[in-house]
């Protein structure tokens, strides 16, 4: 069944509006007695039954609830310094199928990409977008977030004080410990912050920035990985060893 997302809560009769309605009643041609998935913002699902559509909108009556178990039992949060042409947004979309909860696209020293804020905003609405797409398919009950683009510098400062969440660099000069062996020093923590590097990496202020403020630096291997390719293997990597991906 076709599954929206909706910014309120599950209630007896919903209204659809937007591009949600315009998808539903011009391009998949639904007609009243169809029934479709609804997830709320509070990670409720359930299956509604369409029963009538006006112009912009689209009439939906609650049928039942639905367990579902789509979601990680461990929050995660993907920290990627933005790489070139459109690599972020097939890094999105995995992401978001292997159940990560947060996108920050940040920017460090050796991203050839620059935005301005008006260009960086669009990037944001259209990740934001694929991440929707990607979790629809998925059958997520919750969407990830698309954060706005910062400095790495802003985001770790602002972050590696938070002693609830287990934050790691992945750092290909990075010798003494590999992310299995921090996922294990971390078994007790349920919020996780996995930083990936562009494809020139980190500078070494940055990797020296990251280690006076408390920050693991973790390698993913001997092997050099692709911007993209160090994205998603370090999002399996966690939800294998503490998430879901496997089964539970």
């Amino acid at each position: 069944m076709r599954r929206i997302f909706i910014k309120d809560v599950l209630q007896e009769h919903i209204i659809i509006t937007g591009s949600d309605a315009h998808h539903l009643g011009r391009v998949m041609r639904a007609k009243a007695g169809d029934h479709i998935v609804v997830a709320d913002d509070m990670g409720k699902v359930a299956e509604c039954e369409i029963t009538g559509f006006t112009e912009n909108t689209v009439e939906l009556k609650l049928l039942q609830e639905l367990e579902e178990r789509t979601e990680s039992p461990v929050e995660i949060t993907l920290v990627q310094c933005l790489p070139k042409g459109d690599k972020l947004e097939l890094i999105t979309q995995k992401a978001t199928e292997l159940g990560i909860n947060s996108i920050v696209p940040v920017i460090s020293a050796n991203c050839v990409v620059k935005y301005d804020s008006k260009k960086a905003k669009a990037k944001q609405d259209k990740w934001q977008k694929i991440a929707n797409e990607a979790g629809k398919q998925c059958g997520r009950s919750q969407l990830p977030e698309v954060q706005p683009v910062q400095t790495l510098k802003q985001w770790l400062e602002n972050n590696a004080g938070d002693a609830a969440l287990a934050l790691c660099m992945c750092y290909e000069n990075e010798e003494q410990q590999g992310i299995k062996e921090f996922l294990k020093a971390n078994t007790d923590k349920k919020r996780f912050a996995i930083v990936i590097g562009p494809e020139g990496g980190f500078s070494l202020e940055e990797a020296e920035l990251a280690r006076s403020l408390g920050i693991a630096s973790v390698s993913l291997g001997t092997r050099i990985l692709r911007a993209e390719t160090a994205a998603i293997a370090a999002m399996t990597i966690v939800q294998y060893e503490i998430g879901d991906l496997g089964g539970r």
